[in-house]
């Protein structure tokens, strides 16, 4: 059975880009019959607040976006990340990272698609002897020379060669925070997530989630964890072609919510994801047997900024 989630992160209230994603997950989990999750994303306790968690799924109840099951904080997760970093860990897969940010922008250039910076390798071989002793490191996973083809549930297919176009990432910050690419892998496996509907900017993540989740099942053995299919959807963007973001005031769900009722909301969402011909007051159920993959546009929406 499909089973989808929904992953926000605490660190404000949600805005119409962030609904946009919960409806496109939550369509394509529900109109398989299956089950859609959501998992609060807190994993940084500078940024992630309780409030905001709250608001979040205030406003999902709201919209008519219900989710199955208990609701999963990361935050208090951490037991289990340690467990399977230390798994990577005493199989010499991570090595730390001394690196400054500073050293990191002045010594590579972005990947030419997209800005990411690749790294470079710097620390991957060095001698523990030379580690600096008045640094925390960053740890970092070794990534091998190896070309990931995978195939998206709405782009098709691609191919991403490791080393060139990923590098080694971080899967610990300095700080001791687990990072992005470890936790939700680890969080997609043990909670049966079978499907990943997020914005067509996080494709490239896939391929080295892919490989962190197979390294994960190589080393886990004792559990059966799922093999995950990945569905990205085009992006929707201000006038002036970014993508939109809490700083995006009117769009936000507190000023949203005075002036539109949910049916609205899920109505122009619904149009500009290409799901119904005009906009028009609905509601997520009542969607449901009009939903396609094959209505969603490839290319980014523009939104105007002044609804």
């Amino acid at each position: 059975m499909t089973k989808g989630r929904f992953a926000p992160s605490p660190t404000g209230r949600m805005h119409l880009g962030n609904v946009y994603a919960a409806l496109l997950s939550w369509l394509s989990a529900k109109s398989k019959g299956g089950e859609w999750v959501l998992r609060i994303e807190d994993i940084d306790p500078g940024r992630s607040r309780q409030e905001f968690a709250d608001k979040i799924m205030d406003d999902l109840e709201w919209l008519g976006l219900i989710w199955d099951g208990e609701v999963t904080y990361q935050s208090k997760r951490q037991d289990i990340y340690e467990h399977y970093f230390d798994l990577l860990r005493k199989e010499e897969l991570l090595y730390p990272c001394f690196c400054t940010r500073a050293d990191l922008l002045a010594t590579q250039a972005p990947h030419e698609s997209d800005g990411r910076v690749v790294y470079k390798g710097t620390c991957r071989n060095l001698n523990p002897a030379d580690y600096p002793q008045d640094i925390s490191p960053a740890w970092r996973m070794r990534v091998p020379d190896e070309t990931i083809e995978t195939t998206d549930g709405h782009y098709g297919t691609y191919r991403v060669h490791l080393p060139t176009e990923i590098g080694d990432f971080i899967v610990r910050r300095k700080d001791g925070a687990f990072a992005y690419q470890l936790v939700v892998v680890v969080d997609d496996l043990l909670m049966g997530i079978t499907e990943v509907v997020r914005g067509r900017d996080l494709l490239l993540s896939t391929p080295q989630q892919l490989f962190m989740a197979r390294t994960l099942r190589n080393l886990d053995t004792e559990k059966v964890l799922p093999e995950v299919s990945y569905i990205h959807f085009p992006l929707l963007i201000n006038e002036a072609g970014q993508r939109l973001s809490k700083r995006d005031k009117s769009l936000d769900m507190g000023v949203l919510r005075e002036q539109h009722s949910a049916k609205e909301i899920i109505g122009f969402i619904a149009h500009l994801a290409g799901i119904t011909p005009t906009e028009q007051p609905i509601t997520p159920q009542e969607l449901l047997p009009l939903f396609e993959w094959e209505k969603v546009p490839m290319e980014d929406v523009k939104v105007r900024d002044e609804r």
